[in-house]
């Protein structure tokens, strides 16, 4: 038997413990929901919604020991996890209306009968989960995926098993007697392997572009499985001007650092003009991001964020920015240790890159790489300087550079004076490139979790042979 256990970043105690999925587990599973998929894909849609509307529910009495566990799990502040909560709350809603408004069904009238627009499911759908929001994001997916009527064989991240077990609790409360319909199962990258070989009908992932990559490949031969792919991104925040440097500043700060640089969509470079501006804007962000509180979820007072999910993220980070340093990055603010607390706790750091060929990578942590530039073009072409496109900012009070901004950016979230991590659960979000293919969750997830099919109908065959009187040979 293989042992998975997880740990508190912050102290290294352990959080949860159990077993990790075989081959055999995974194909049981996987069998499992097939035979629940038909019944499941049957029922009224009315059914389906009461069901996650019941896991609403559920959440809802869960929600503080859900975002203790998150917390504790991941690392994340308490008021983050809270947070977190709320969202997979709110999702409920959101899927609800995107099924109906973007999977439902339209008839219109056509000579002799009816065109008819249908959704269908795919089947069986596997959920692959991200650590660093462990219960919103995969809650993603799987929420309008079961609305579909699809089934979901979810595995969680091997980083936060404790905060998917907690959500299959509340799938089964909502489920009842519905064995199959949604399965949670454990493990680390061979349970992933044998769940992805598997019998399944769609892929639903977010995390690393590196997978993103391999699980392209993979199914390059494999098209009857639908693949939807939510990376990371090397995200640009062109900071151009601002009537006040520390507030522009503030949204830098919230663009790199929140969740502790561990969000797709956090700024990872700064450009800024070559100016007194850009100077005193670096300046007010590595003053702002040195006052940052740093410390362990259930601290008091809360910090504003608190270590990376693993002492090993922690060393990879430390790595990539001694790499720039070499290249010759200038340090602005450094990436150091926090005294006095585990190796996963780091601080913010500033490196200046002008100049430099630096990699085109996302760097999973709290380090922003600062860009001086000489105009708005050469700001445009940094940005665009990317094989990632999930989002990017223009900190900027002119409309006329914002309309630029927003028709020449490639990316999928374009945000204007305010933090490029900032999203709408109403909206799509999704990214381009090496950030996804183009299958875009949040409010779209609708789109990928159903297959539209498209009917011309009559309730018989009269009418007919009239289209043909008059073309046949007696």
């Amino acid at each position: 038997m293989s042992v998975l256990r997880s740990f508190d970043p912050a102290t290294g105690d352990l959080v949860w413990e159990g077993e990790a999925a075989g081959a055999d587990a995974v194909s049981a599973a996987l069998l499992r929901a097939r035979r629940a998929f038909p019944g499941w894909a049957a029922l009224p849609l009315e059914a389906r919604v009461a069901v996650v509307e019941r896991y609403r529910a559920a959440l809802e009495t869960r929600k503080e020991p859900m975002a203790q566990m998150i917390a504790r799990e991941t690392g994340k502040p308490l008021w983050e996890a809270r947070g977190e909560v709320a969202s997979m709350i709110g999702k409920v809603g959101l899927s609800i209306a995107a099924q109906a408004e973007r999977a439902g069904e339209k008839r219109s009238d056509m000579p002799f009968g009816q065109a008819v627009l249908r959704h269908r499911p795919h089947g069986v759908m596997a959920v692959l989960g991200p650590f660093n929001f462990p219960g919103h994001l995969p809650n993603g997916h799987i929420v309008p995926a079961l609305l579909a009527g699809n089934t979901v064989v979810f595995k969680p991240s091997e980083m936060t098993p404790a905060t998917g077990a907690a959500m299959a609790e509340c799938w089964e409360e909502a489920l009842g007697d519905r064995p199959g319909v949604f399965q949670c199962i454990q493990g680390a990258r061979a349970t992933g392997e044998a769940l992805v070989a598997g019998a399944i009908d769609g892929l639903l992932f977010t995390g690393s572009a590196g997978a993103g990559t391999h699980f392209r490949r993979i199914f390059a031969d494999r098209p009857d499985v639908i693949l939807a792919l939510e990376l990371g991104g090397n995200n640009p925040l062109v900071a151009w001007d601002a009537a006040e440097v520390e507030e522009a500043a503030a949204v830098v700060v919230q663009s790199a650092f929140i969740t502790t640089g561990q969000r797709c969509s956090c700024a990872r470079r700064l450009i800024v003009p070559d100016s007194a501006f850009g100077t005193a804007l670096v300046e007010a962000v590595a003053a702002l991001a040195g006052r940052v509180t740093i410390g362990a979820w259930d601290e008091t007072p809360e910090p504003w964020i608190g270590p990376l999910i693993s002492e090993a993220a922690a060393d990879g980070a430390r790595a990539r920015v001694d790499a720039l340093v070499a290249r010759g990055a200038r340090t602005i603010k450094p990436f150091s240790a926090v005294e006095g607390r585990s190796a996963a706790f780091v601080t913010p750091a500033v490196l200046d890159v002008t100049g430099l060929f630096v990699p085109d990578e996302e760097i999973f942590a709290p380090v922003l790489q600062v860009s001086r530039v000489p105009d708005f073009d050469a700001a445009l072409d940094a940005a665009n300087n990317t094989r990632f496109g999930l989002s990017a900012g223009l900190l900027s009070a002119d409309d006329a550079l914002w309309d630029r901004f927003l028709r020449e950016c490639r990316a999928g979230v374009v945000n204007r004076n305010r933090p490029t991590t900032g999203a709408a659960g109403s909206m799509p979000f999704g990214g381009l490139g090496e950030s996804g293919n183009h299958r875009p969750s949040a409010y779209y997830a609708a789109d990928y979790c159903a297959y539209p099919v498209a009917s011309f109908e009559a309730p018989d065959a009269a009418g007919n042979g009239a289209a043909l009187a008059g073309k046949l040979r007696p």
